[in-house]
This record gives C-alpha cells, structure tokens and sequence, in this order.
C-alpha cells in the first residue's frame, strides 16, 4: 500500500474541471468565423472571436484520459487562458506529455502554498528537491506530522472543489519587487532584482499572489491527484506522471540518494547560495567574491572525494572500484580524482572503461524501435569482463579490449597489464552499479560509487531546478566543444538517453556503497555563455524548438561568470567546456 495520507482519486474526477465548459455546452459563444483543425480529433472546429483554448479543453476533455493542461500550435507552446488568434491545427496537451507535468506540478505547488498561508500565516514553504513522482517540501518552522498534513491536505482539496482560475498578469519589475518583499516571499524579489526584463508575469489565486518559471493551470479544478506524505521533518507532496497520469505512484524511499540532496543543500548554506537570486547577488559583488564562492564549491568537492578515498582504503578486501552514474555526470573527472586521492594514500589504481567492452555494432542488441540500443547492459561483452577482472585479482597478465567508435568495432590493445597487491581497479561505466555486470566478483571485494549532478540551487524557494536540466546543459556543450554536435543534436537524443538512464541506471542507484554530488553551485553561470549561443540556433521548424526556449529562458536568470581562469582545472565543469589539466 502506498504510505499517504487520505483517499486520493485513482482515477482522476473530471467533473471539477468541467465546470468551465458550462458556458461553450449552453451555446453562449456563436462559432462562425474560423476554422481549426485539432490533432487526432477529425472533424474541423468553427471557433469566435474571443475564444480561448481553455474553452477548446471543455469541450474535448473527454477525449483524453487525463487533464488537458495546454495547447500546442507547431512548436510553441500556448496557455490555455490564451484567446485563439491566427492558428489553423493545434494539440491539446494532457498530463501523458512532460510539458503537461510540469504544468500541473505548478498548480499543485500554488495550490500547497495557498492551503499552508491559509493555515499557518506568512511562513516559508521550501519545495527542495524531486524523489521519483514526488518533490520534497518542508515548512519553515513546523514539524510536518500526520496532523498538519491532514488539514493542508484537506484544505487543499477544499481549494481544488472551488475551482479558482489562476490570473496571469503582466507587472513592471520594481512592482514586482515590491509586492513579493511585502508578500514575504524574499527569495523572489531577490530573484528579479538581477533580472534583464522590464516586465514579470506574475499569477493571483484567491487573493494569493505567486511567480512560476512556466505556464500554470487554467483553474484549481484541474489539479486534483495529490497526495501529502510525512518524510522525518520534511514530507513529500506526491503527483502523477506522465505514464502513470491518472494515478498516484507509491512513494518509494531512497534514503542514500536523499542524504545526498541534502548534504548538498548544507553546502549551498556554507556558500550562501541556495537559489539564483543569492548566486547573482554574489557574482554582482565582483571578482572577489566569486572567487571565494568557486574555491569553496571546490574544496567541498575536494573534501568529498577524498573521504570517499578514505571508505576504500579502509576496505582492505575492496579491489574492483566500479563508478556509475548517468549522462554528464562527470564520472571520468571524479574517477581520476579519485585516482589522485587513492595515490595520496599509498595506492597505485588502474582504471578501466566499461565503454571498451562493447559488442561489434552490428551485435549490439537493438530497443523496441528497432534502433541500436547503446544504453543496455546487453551492449557489453559481460562474460568477458568477468573473465578478465577474474584474471586481473589473481594477478595474471590480461590484454584489455579498445573499441573503435567510429568503426564500430571492438579489438584489444597492444600491451598486456596486470596488477599488484596494492592496486585497485577503478571501473567506470554507467552499468557499475547492476550486480549483473559483476557477477562473478566476490561483493566483499567491491565497492560501487554513484555519480551524479543533483543541484542544491533552486530558482527561487518553490521552483526547483530539475537535475536532468543541469546535465542536458553540460552535455550540450561538451557534444558541441569535443563531438561536433549541435545543439539540435544533442536535444534530439536526449529523450533515448533519459530512457536508458531509467531502465539502466536509477534503479541501482541505492546499491553504492558511496555517493559524489557532482554538482557545483556556481556551474549553470559558467555554463550559460557556452549554451546561449548554441540555444539561440534552433529555431521554431522544428520540435526540439520548445525545449531550447525553455532552456534558453532558465539560463537567462543567470548573470554569467566570464573569468574562467577562477576554475580550477581539476574541476568537475572543466570536463564540458574544456582546459582540464586531464586527459579525456
């Protein structure tokens, strides 16, 4: 059974939300003056001036298997509060998209906010981190225990029942400003006062006011499959997914990866950078301090790796160091470092890349699309591996393989190695953590280490930077510097990437022995004068479009870092925009 509180819809109630659609059933809107076309609907719809696509929403809900949070017009994305202008073919978009989730997600937030200043008055509410389906929240200064969930909860649903629109209004920025410092929501003043725009959009709900990075809901009505959940001194606020819209997943615990997540928050409270707004507070300030900022972020990094060192060699059976983690992570920057850490201890590491061990192209095991499936453990030649780490721990010679990547085809290379009794073998690869892979290693003579860039920084205290935001950046920019990828490229396959990571690598996560947040404060600064431009070239012909925006849009809160220099070469960063003092 699911660990929640109160008896959340398994199916979603559409008669709430249907309310608005009074008006376009009774015939108050005359539609005689254009036409327009919606995908997967055959008939052509007659639409009047004035109409907005909320009211194209009532009309065709229950077509769709989940709430339509949005419209789609060629690549761009359109809120449903929006009149129709000049568009001829639209999608409607439901939760089963990202776009509708992240939509939703907003509204379930505002809607939290509004029930919590409701209850309790001015307090903060502080929206961490995502866990799985559900995101992370603490109150300041409240114990979240069954008792209070229970009333914002139903307070909550209480708001959902009335079905109030969310407003959206367009304000100068030193209005802005001055309204969220007399709302109490300091963080979002903060947040505007380095902004370059003129103008804030801001959302009014039954007399609340709030700042969304993104589009909202049409009205609360729509937002009703959410579930609250106790988690120690925080609790998690749980929603669907986009393959499983209609329903609430279980909140399953990873109690590692969130103590990661959480170690890295207190480090944003060491450097006093826990949203954008105290970042460029600190970049305005100059040279100085940014410096101070950059060489702290490293030192705590520095400090981490060298603890994680210290686990090892206090595990003296530990022989096979295997490192996984998910795309841009910086795994082969912290393997190295790690090396360095392990020398500083009297160790001598060998490091072997599982990349090495793929099958010939042409046996590469192929995904249901019938495309060459990459990500699959089943792309590495296993049975070999395990012969030859075998091998290696009994201290024979082995000749390790070299794939050619651009033939595709896998050989061995010319000098045969063997170890020492002082010699560990650091693996790297993002199947490090599946116990297939080892099979035949002794788990006492392992020590597996996940890698991964879970940022601390957050917009503001509600609107989270999701994590794969911060690797699909870095990756942009590494594919471009180092693979001569555009950034087109690299937003194009970035869905078969996520999808590999999801069936590959998150579910082992909470087997390591050991976790390294990759991530650093100061990063997306650094990161925004590489992506910018890259960004800017894709232009609306094509689908990948509404993601660069949306990116684009993100990395415009940022003031950028422009001395480079500051970074150390030994940085995580320097592995994507280049001059790392390693070899790649």
């Amino acid at each position: 059974m699911p660990y929640q509180l109160g008896d959340a819809p398994s199916l979603v109630d559409f008669s709430i939300g249907s309310r608005c659609c009074q008006r376009f059933r009774s015939g108050d809107i005359s539609m005689t003056k254009k036409t327009l076309r919606i995908k997967g609907i055959e008939e052509s719809i007659s639409v009047s001036e004035g109409m907005t696509f909320q009211d194209l929403a009532c009309r065709f809900q229950e077509r769709y298997g989940s709430p339509i949070m949005a419209a789609k017009s060629g690549n761009s994305l359109l809120e449903l509060c929006r009149p129709i202008a000049d568009e001829k073919e639209i999608e409607l978009v439901d939760l089963s998209s990202l776009d509708g989730i992240r939509i939703y997600t907003r509204g379930a937030i505002f809607i939290l906010f509004m029930a919590v200043r409701e209850l309790l008055g001015k307090v903060s509410l502080d929206v961490h981190h995502s866990r799985g389906s559900g995101l992370i929240c603490e109150i300041e200064g409240f114990a979240t225990d069954h008792e209070l969930l229970g009333r914002i909860q139903k307070k909550m649903r209480e708001i959902v029942e009335e079905n109030v629109p969310f407003i959206k209004d367009t304000i100068g920025k030193f209005e802005a400003i001055r309204l969220f410092m007399e709302d109490g929501q300091i963080d979002k003043a903060l947040l505007f006062k380095y902004r370059k725009k003129s103008t804030v959009n801001i959302y009014r709900c039954k007399g609340y006011l709030n700042y969304f990075y993104g589009y909202m809901p049409f009205s609360t009505g729509s937002v009703n499959n959410f579930s609250l959940i106790p988690y120690g001194s925080y609790f998690v606020l749980n929603l669907p997914s986009p393959s499983e819209p209609n329903t609430l997943p279980d909140f399953v615990d990873q109690p590692k990866i969130s103590s990661i997540f959480l170690e890295h928050e207190r480090w944003g409270g060491i450097l006093g950078v826990k949203t954008i707004g105290e970042l460029n507070g600190i970049i305005s300030k100059g040279y100085k301090e940014t410096r101070e900022m950059i060489n702290i972020a490293e030192a705590l990094h520095e400090k981490k790796i060298a603890g994680i060192a210290d686990q090892i060699a206090s595990r003296e059976s530990a022989r096979v160091i295997l490192v996984a983690g998910p795309s841009s992570s910086g795994k082969t920057t912290f393997s190295k470092r790690l090396m360095l850490q392990l020398k500083v201890l009297g160790m001598n590491p060998i490091q072997i890349s599982l990349d090495d061990y793929f099958f010939d192209r042409k046996d590469t095991p192929r995904d249901e699309n019938g495309n060459y499936d990459f990500e699959s453990i089943y792309a590495l030649n296993i049975d070999l591996f395990n012969r030859q780490m075998g091998e290696l721990l009994e201290g024979k010679e082995v000749l390790l393989p070299k794939f050619d990547f651009l033939l595709g085809k896998s050989g061995f290379q010319e000098k045969a190695v063997s170890i020492g009794h002082d010699q560990p073998i650091i693996v790297e690869g993002i199947h490090g953590l599946n116990e297939l892979l080892t099979a035949s290693i002794p788990k006492e003579r392992k020590f597996k280490i996940y890698v991964s860039a879970l940022t601390q920084l957050n917009i503001d205290n509600m609107n989270r930077i999701p994590t794969t935001d911060v690797r699909l950046l870095r990756r942009i920019v590494r594919d471009n510097r180092f693979r001569g990828h555009s950034a087109l490229d690299t937003i194009r396959m970035w869905s078969s990437v996520r999808r590999g990571e999801d069936r590959y690598i998150f579910p082992f996560q909470e087997e390591a022995d050991a976790m390294f947040n990759s991530a650093l404060a100061y990063e997306l600064a650094i990161l925004k004068s590489f992506a910018e431009p890259l960004l800017v070239q894709i232009d609306d012909s094509v689908p990948e479009f509404l993601e660069a925006k949306r990116l684009l849009r993100f990395i415009d809160y940022f003031l950028p870092i422009t001395n480079l220099e500051d970074v150390p070469r030994t940085s995580i960063i320097k592995e994507f925009i280049g001059g790392s003092v390693f070899s790649y």
